[in-house]
C-alpha cells in the first residue's frame, strides 16, 4: 500500500499510480491520492443496468462505452501522460468517441459522455471535485446518480462553458441522452429492485 506522508511529495502523478497495488482503487485530484471503498451491490446493480443500456445502444458505432475499473487521465496543458496530476478519475461509466486516445490502462483526454454513481463516501467528491474538474475539461454531459433517493442529476454543459442547473430525473422517468439524442435510458430498470 502507498504510504502518502504531508509534505513528503506535493503531488502525485500517473508514473506514482502505476506503481501502486493493482488490488487497489485509487484516484489522483489535483495530486492528491484517494482510495475508494469497494462499491455495494446497490451501485453495482445500478452501474450493470446503465452500463447495458448504453453497451446496447452503441453496438457498431463509432462511440464506446467503459465501467469501472477503468482510467480517465485528463491533464493540464504541457503535461505529458506520466506528469499528468489534475485528474486520474475511475467514473463508474464513461463514454468515448475518440478511440485515438484509448492507450496503457485507459482513456486519456475529455469524454463525450461520464456517470458517477454517488454514496456518502463519495458525494463531496462526484458534487465538487470531480463536478469542477469535468466542467472545466468541457466533458458535455455528466450524470450524479443518487440511489438512495432514486434520482439522476443530468448536466449539460453550457455555452458559456460551465454546467448549468440539472435535469433530475426519479426512477419513474425515462432519460433522453443529450449526447445521443435518439437513445432513451429507462430509469424503471435501472431502480429496480433496490
Amino acid at each position: 500500500m502507498p504510504i502518502f506522508q504531508n509534505n513528503a511529495k506535493q503531488k502525485y502523478t500517473y508514473t506514482d499510480y502505476l506503481t501502486w497495488p493493482e488490488g487497489e482503487r485509487w484516484e489522483i485530484i489535483d495530486g492528491v491520492p484517494y482510495m475508494q471503498a469497494a462499491p455495494s451491490w446497490q451501485h453495482q446493480a445500478i452501474s450493470g443496468d446503465i452500463f447495458s443500456q448504453f453497451y446496447e445502444y452503441l453496438k457498431d458505432k463509432p462511440c464506446r462505452v467503459f465501467a469501472a475499473p477503468f482510467d480517465l487521465c485528463i491533464s493540464e496543458e504541457n503535461e505529458s501522460d506520466e506528469e499528468i496530476s489534475n485528474l486520474i478519475s475511475q467514473p463508474d461509466i464513461v463514454v468515448v468517441c475518440d478511440e485515438s486516445k484509448l492507450r496503457k490502462t485507459g482513456y486519456f483526454g475529455v469524454p463525450s459522455l461520464i456517470v458517477e454513481i454517488s454514496s456518502p463516501s463519495t458525494a463531496r467528491k462526484d458534487k465538487i471535485l470531480k463536478f469542477n474538474k469535468f466542467e472545466m475539461a468541457g466533458v458535455e454531459e455528466y450524470w450524479i446518480v443518487e440511489p438512495e433517493n432514486k434520482l439522476v442529476n443530468v448536466f449539460l454543459l453550457q455555452d458559456n462553458k460551465r454546467y448549468g442547473r440539472p435535469d433530475i430525473y426519479s426512477d419513474e422517468d425515462e432519460i433522453k441522452v443529450n449526447t445521443f439524442p435518439d437513445l432513451i435510458l429507462d430509469l424503471k430498470t435501472v431502480f429496480a429492485n433496490l
